[in-house]
């Protein structure tokens, strides 16, 4: 049974924990949250505001929590020999995440896996096959619509915000829309709030309309969808068109995601690892022959 920890108790931390008690080869030892602003989760394991304090040694540390967060804590628990799985999604820096986690990882004999979710993540290994079985052509990855977890943590980090939902709207071609709602804490211009939403590298490249809300919680659908379409050439025959689409609990299918890689994770050798590196059969559960025989 491998022990595993999480990280964070919002929408997907919650969905984690739910996969893990789910899983026959997991037990939950305890979550870690940070921030004690918040009440803790009427949970029958630990919670504690630092890993190390809890009853257990995890094998493992499931990092629910912002992205940007997410660098400090993998390091820290790598280097105490803890694998770690994250979200990570800011995509033009994944790979230096990666290169750095790869590092102390080695240096510690532990395991990160980088970037699994749904996007980075899913759609990763999607594109990849595609352009495996394609060399040739081009991929358009949209998404939505739906709630995007990490613009909508991003926008609540806002000073001047109360609460927030950022939407994703797909407009075709890899292009997409924002709408963002927001409730103003007292005392903030609306005006001022909404450059400073927009100036953030999350939104700065994308279209995006902000608008202010009365109750943003009433307007809350954790649904969302992802669509990877490409059309290229397999050796010299063109016109191969290829389309995966997913409409899904968007935090239930990411804490899913987490803890699949967390399975594949002890089955590799120490370094970091995105989900296109990770064995497909690797996040099953159950062993090799039996897995084999079901889905070949």
């Amino acid at each position: 049974m491998y022990k595993i920890a999480v990280f964070g108790y919002g929408y997907t931390g919650k969905a984690a924990v739910e996969a893990v008690e789910a899983a026959g080869d997991m037990e939950l030892c305890g979550i870690v949250m940070r921030s004690q602003s918040v009440s803790k989760p009427q949970v029958s394991v630990p919670v504690a505001d630092d890993i190390g304090k809890l009853d257990v040694k995890p094998d493992a540390a499931i990092l629910c929590t912002p992205t940007r967060v997410m660098p400090e804590l993998a390091e820290i628990c790598l280097a105490q020999g803890i694998n770690t799985v994250d979200s990570f999604d800011i995509h033009a820096d994944i790979w230096d995440y990666y290169s750095r986690l790869d590092m102390i990882a080695k240096k510690h004999g532990s395991v990160a896996v980088v970037a699994a979710g749904i996007d980075p993540g899913c759609d990763s290994v999607v594109r990849a096959l595609f352009e495996a079985v394609a060399p040739v052509g081009k991929t358009f990855t949209n998404f939505g619509p739906g709630m995007s977890m990490g613009h909508t943590v991003v926008v609540k980090a806002v000073e001047g915000v109360k609460n927030a939902l950022s939407l994703t709207i797909p407009l075709g071609t890899s292009l997409h829309r924002r709408l963002v709602y927001i409730e103003l804490l007292d005392g903030y211009d609306f005006n001022e709030v909404v450059a400073k939403i927009k100036a953030d590298p999350y939104s700065a490249n994308d279209e995006t309309h902000v608008y202010l809300a009365q109750d943003v919680d009433s307007l809350i659908d954790v649904g969302h969808a992802f669509n990877v379409t490409r059309k290229g050439v397999s050796g010299k025959a063109h016109n191969q068109l290829l389309d995966f689409t997913m409409k899904v609990n968007n935090p239930a299918l990411t804490g899913q995601v987490m803890i699949a890689c967390a399975r594949a994770s002890f089955k590799q050798p120490t370094g970091a690892y995105t989900m296109i590196e990770l064995p497909v059969i690797d996040m099953l559960e159950g062993n090799k022959e039996d897995i084999i025989r079901r889905m070949v």
